[in-house]
């Protein structure tokens, strides 16, 4: 399972760097939901609607780098810990992900925390 939570992880960069919607589509399920807070009440839900907000809430790819680590496994559950540095006057945030892996390589469920990082 840590390959595969390691490919997906390739593929999330590069669709980030990229921002193409092929590239997004590629990670999920048809049916998964992408939370961008824990108990999220407007969570991205489907595909395509995922693709849609991304695209409407990208980075470009020369205004960030990222770093992660593999915290754990359990079942379909991977946890990663992340750190975006945003580069300019942005803060930068610290990272908690929660992925839910099926076993196609794509996310069903997506949730994130993040913290600004501390001056």
């Amino acid at each position: 399972m840590s390959d595969a939570v390691r490919t997906w992880m390739e593929k999330y960069i590069a669709a980030w760097e990229t921002n193409e919607p092929d590239d997004i589509r590629a990670l999920f399920t048809e049916d998964a939901v992408y939370a961008t807070r824990p108990e999220d009440k407007d969570p991205w839900r489907g595909r395509e609607q995922i693709v849609d907000r991304w695209l409407k809430a990208r980075d470009e790819p020369e205004e960030w780098t990222f770093e992660w680590t593999l915290l754990g496994i359990d079942g379909g559950l991977a946890f990663v810990q992340g750190f975006t540095h945003y580069l300019g006057d942005r803060p930068s945030y610290d990272n908690l992900w929660v992925i839910r892996l099926e076993p196609d390589g794509r996310a069903s469920r997506f949730t994130e925390w993040f913290m600004e990082r501390g001056v």
